[in-house]
């Protein structure tokens, strides 16, 4: 058996490669972690899920104080916003996370934590800025960054994408967003709460493509009441920078209509990601990829079986937490030779717009293109004590079944719809019934009584059925209504 200087090499110190090094120095494994940056945490921890949702966090705050007429307060005048202040808090936000995330803490663990560039020179060694380092199994987890969308003259017009965004300090009057997955609506809500005007750019004929229109419109309608102006069905087709403004040519995405121009102060592009490969040099180990990203199979591995791809770069879900649970799926493989296989039926995902966005397991869209037959049960959060009493009515809680009462999938758009979200998590991945959820009991007021709502509408149907109340009124006599609506007849 060949010798080599490490039982684990891996590529990436984001999610997928802080929990592959994490857990194979753990279990005993000589294990070394490069990164490109200058600092580990990758893109969720300096452009991503830390830095988004903090300032989320002090949107949300602002557009509070401008709604407390709304909650018998006194109405308050407020000062324009700082961004240079608010970025500051999104920085220390970052640098206390950071300190979970430092080489320090690997080398604790065992690991071993080197920065530089690396290529592959064969499917065992990667060249790091000129020393050859070997390794019996490798872990691409190089993660991915913004792409541009094919608009003429974007690469000549001053933008902003994620990895820029954050470290701005001056709020914008006017606000493009190319895009509204998402990245874009979040920072869409996030800036005009703040201040900007925005305008969002989206080409599909909805926000959040992957949700059910009626899941979406929901944030639309919000959106659009507190001053974001949506444009679906839309295609970017011209960027042109002039004076200290960016005009974006518009037009219909699909069919005829004439194009117009909008004119802003800054564009944020949030169209799209790309897979981080270039400079590893893939071809000398013999890697396949694509522009999409570097495929692995269930159980993580590329075409070369001892080469792993893990989380954004292998270009299958594109969230943190899927990032992680792959990383420790490659781990599993690479480290303790299991062949445990990945499952991303019941994978869960959130937007973190006001209202938020949670799915998991089928929706509509997805059952339909599966060919699964399908029943739908709902409840609205404005039926809910709780929301109302907060002054969050609004949404609905989406609940898929199979004909015969079979969970199949769960979508929420309303207040914390995150959170609310993993009580059919854990469900849907324990093999739950409706039943579990219907006659469990919900403490009060708690906006988790949704998911018992909506749950026990399937049995409040059959329960108090007209069959059911024949049945029950020939066995024990019961006399029936006690009081019927002035002119509805009585049953």
């Amino acid at each position: 058996m060949a010798a080599y200087d490490y039982d684990l090499g891996i590529l990436g110190g984001g999610a997928a490669g802080l929990t592959a090094a994490a857990g194979s120095a753990q279990f005993g494994a000589k294990t070394i972690l490069i990164e490109k940056a200058k600092k580990l945490g990758g893109d969720c921890l300096h452009f991503g899920c830390v830095p988004s949702k903090t300032l989320i966090r002090t949107a949300g705050v602002w557009s509070l104080a401008r709604r407390a007429k709304e909650f018998g307060l006194p109405e308050v005048e407020l000062p324009p916003v700082s961004l240079a202040a608010v970025m500051g808090r999104v920085r220390s936000a970052i640098d206390m996370i950071q300190e979970h995330d430092s080489p320090e803490r690997f080398c604790k663990l065992g690991a071993e934590v080197r920065f530089g560039n690396a290529r592959f020179v064969n499917d065992h060694t990667v060249d790091l800025d000129g020393a050859r380092l070997t390794a019996r199994a490798w872990i691409i987890a190089t993660g991915s960054s913004p792409s541009l969308p094919p608009v003429e003259g974007l690469a000549d017009v001053p933008y902003w994408t994620n990895e820029t965004v954050f470290s701005q300090t001056e709020l914008p009057g006017h606000l493009l967003i190319l895009g509204g997955g998402p990245i874009g609506v979040e920072m869409a809500q996030a800036f005009r709460r703040l201040g900007s005007k925005v305008t969002v750019v989206e080409y599909a004929d909805q926000l959040l493509g992957p949700e059910d229109p009626d899941i979406a419109s929901v944030l639309r309608s919000r959106l659009e009441a507190e001053g974001v102006k949506v444009l679906t069905n839309t295609k970017a087709l011209k960027a042109v920078a002039m004076n200290s403004s960016v005009l974006l040519r518009v037009g219909p995405a699909k069919g005829d209509g004439e194009p117009w121009t909008i004119e802003g102060d800054v564009l944020l592009v949030a169209a799209g990601r790309k897979p981080n490969v270039e400079g590893l040099e893939l071809n000398a180990a013999g890697v396949e990829y694509s522009p999409r990203g570097v495929p692995s199979d269930r159980r993580m591995r590329t075409n070369v079986p001892h080469i792993y791809a893990c989380g954004d770069v292998n270009g299958v879900f594109p969230f943190t937490h899927v990032a992680g649970y792959e990383a420790g799926i490659a781990l599993s493989n690479a480290v303790l030779r299991l062949p445990r296989k990945a499952d991303y039926t019941k994978v869960p995902w959130c937007t973190y717009t006001d209202p938020e966005v949670a799915s998991i397991g089928l929706n509509e869209k997805r059952a339909k293109v599966a060919g699964v037959e399908y029943r739908i049960l709902e409840a609205p959060f404005d039926g809910v004590d709780r929301a109302l009493a907060e002054g969050e009515p609004e949404g609905k809680i989406k609940v898929l079944i199979s004909p015969s009462g079979a969970l199949l999938g769960c979508q929420i758009a309303g207040h914390h719809a995150g959170e609310l979200i993993h009580e059919w998590v854990a469900v849907i991945n324990g093999g739950g019934k409706l039943s579990t959820l219907a006659g469990a009991i919900h403490a009060y007021p708690t906006l988790a009584e949704i998911s018992k709502k909506a749950a026990g509408s399937y049995y409040s149907e059959k329960l108090f059925s007209d069959r059911t109340k024949k049945i029950l009124r020939f066995l024990f006599d019961l006399k029936g209504r006690a009081c019927t609506p002035e002119g509805e007849a009585a049953g």
